[in-house]
């Protein structure tokens, strides 16, 4: 209990211009953070929200405890973040300011973009889509407050409900706290989710383009100013309009229908149906290979971390099975140079993300042998040790047999330049989640393979949040540099995501992320995944079928890996 109504205040960093020396200040108890805005100095892009206690919060909270602050700039990471929710939420004030009849709804990341479309399927005329940005720009231009508050409960089921916001009058199903968090400008009400920048005149850079049946809302990548040129992809973007469609069909696209099914006891007949949409999609896979069949000899399968690119693999060789063929797995794993070999990163470690890690002319010596009907010695990768041995498994191609290859550079020719086009099937695993929380309100695709890696280290490495949180900057800068780029040169696209699973990974991952404490850098993404977790309805993972996709990520899988 705070006896004295004042606390103590520390700045943990500050740019220049900012408070010089440690000492904390003393302060009113309930002071907001925004009158420490000068303390702060100079912040790299500009302030975007601060840390407290290692918790990212809005610059209008208010402090009651003793705590340490530390500036998020608009540059880093977390900036970047704030930035893109920000720009969303501008557009929603436009859209309802402009549009107050038609509901806009939120879609999928395309390469710094957000994809979004009118829930009356009338795609918007170019004049319209103009004026959304136009309004957006007087909203920045304006350079308005963007309050953070709150509002009783039932007050804000009132307010959404009369302003239409259906699914999100949807996630008070799941939750029942007293006071609901909310964000404001210009009279548009929205529910809290995570902080958004303080003024609307930070967000002086974006765009809105027409795309297929929508429009993209366009912000700058990570340490840009401006926003670069537009590149397509379609392959992505195709498979997540057929999944959109059929979430669509099956009447559940934001997570207060998931709830629902879960509270009407009907979801164990989604998560059938959701399996056997999957099913389906891998038989397609298989049967276009098998059209190939006189020509294909080696499948390519790649992904970014946690995409469930090994269940992939082994229900795709059932299909082919199916078919009279016969799949043999090669892991690009096993043909890691030894660590004393392989590239260095910027700390001095062997960096294992870069194609030069692995032994790529031994790589296409066996295929070219495989391919020549000759026996080939695959090699083991001993991980604990750090070794390769180089008499691992012998096998042999017959006219039935066909190689499946697995890893991350699998999409890359340069991982195979010895072979021929026609002998190459690349197909590439992403996780595509088309699940919002609400109309504007999306649930990032990486968060959804961070909670399946940070659940399969676990349950099956020993290995803890904080461990996962700190790799996980690595894994992602890897993945934009060897794995996006080659994404759109796939001949298939398979979205490993289940639309149920995350009401599933709640269960392991909440006391995962409840482990880690606030006197932990890691605190803040801990913070900010428990936050949207909260919205989902738990479901029991006993209920999960055992070839499914989510079996690799929390055990108990009928394959073995």
């Amino acid at each position: 209990m705070n006896v004295t109504n004042t606390i103590q205040v520390q700045f943990a960093k500050t740019g220049p211009g900012g408070v010089k020396d440690g000492a904390p200040i003393i302060c009113p108890f309930g002071v907001p953070v925004d009158t420490f805005l000068e303390s702060f100095g100079q912040v790299p892009g500009g302030l975007a929200a601060v840390k407290v206690n290692n918790e990212i919060l809005p610059l209008s909270t208010k402090l009651e405890v003793n705590c340490t602050l530390e500036p998020v700039s608009l540059d880093g990471p977390d900036g970047l973040l704030i930035y893109r929710r920000s720009l969303a939420f501008i557009l929603a004030v436009s859209a309802r300011k402009l549009f107050p009849e038609r509901r806009l709804y939120i879609g999928p990341s395309l390469k710094n973009s957000y994809y979004y479309t009118f829930a009356d399927g009338e795609r918007p005329r170019a004049e319209e889509v103009q004026k959304l940005e136009t309004e957006m720009k007087v909203l920045v231009r304006e350079d308005l407050p963007i309050s953070f508050g709150y509002m009783a409960y039932a007050e804000a089921l009132e307010l959404f409900e009369k302003n239409k916001q259906s699914d999100t009058l949807l996630l008070f199903e799941q939750r029942s706290d007293s006071k609901v968090q909310i964000n404001e400008c210009q009279g548009f009400v929205d529910l809290y989710v995570a902080p958004l920048v303080h003024r609307t005149g930070f967000l002086f850079a974006f765009q809105l383009l027409p795309y297929e049946e929508g429009f993209l809302l366009r912000s700058p990548g990570f340490g840009k100013k401006t926003i670069d040129p537009f590149e397509d992809s379609p392959s992505l973007f195709s498979v997540y309009r057929e999944y959109k469609k059929w979430g669509r069909i099956v009447g559940v696209h934001a997570v207060g229908h998931l709830n629902r099914l879960v509270a009407d006891r009907t979801f164990r007949d989604y998560i059938r149906i959701a399996e056997a949409f999957q099913a389906k999609k891998v038989a397609e896979i298989a049967e276009k290979i098998y059209r190939r069949r006189d020509t294909v000899r080696i499948i390519l399968i790649a992904g970014p971390s946690s995409s469930g690119k090994t269940t992939t693999a082994k229900r795709l060789s059932i299909q082919l099975k199916v078919m009279g063929m016969t799949p043999i797995a090669v892991s690009l794993d096993d043909y890691y140079k030894n660590p004393d070999l392989a590239p260095k990163d910027g700390k001095g470690q062997p960096d294992l993300e870069c194609l030069e890690a692995l032994d790529v002319p031994y790589l296409n010596r066996q295929l070219l042998d495989l391919l020549a009907g000759k026996e080939a010695d695959i090699p083991i990768f001993d991980f604990k040790t750090g070794t390769r041995r180089e008499r691992g498994k012998p096998i042999r191609l017959d006219e039935q047999s066909i190689l499946i290859v697995e890893g991350i550079h699998g999409l890359n020719d340069a991982l195979t330049p010895q072979i021929g086009a026609e002998k190459k099937f690349k197909l590439e695993v992403s996780a595509l989640t088309q699940l919002n929380l609400d109309d504007h309100n999306r649930i990032p695709t990486s968060d959804n393979r961070l909670l399946r890696r940070m659940v399969r280290d676990y349950q099956f490495r020993g290995t803890g949040a904080v461990k996962t949180f700190r790799m996980w900057p690595s894994v992602q800068q890897g993945e934009r540099k060897h794995i996006f780029p080659f994404q759109d040169g796939a001949d298939a696209a398979f979205n490993s995501a289940l639309d149920y699973e995350l009401s599933v990974l709640k269960v392991y991952a909440e006391p995962l992320l409840r482990s880690v404490k606030p006197n932990e850098a890691e605190y803040a993404e801990a913070v900010r995944l428990l936050s949207f977790l909260e919205y989902f309805a738990p479901i029991s993972p006993q209920l999960v079928p055992g070839q499914s996709i989510l079996r690799e990520f929390i055990g108990g899988s009928e394959f073995k890996y």
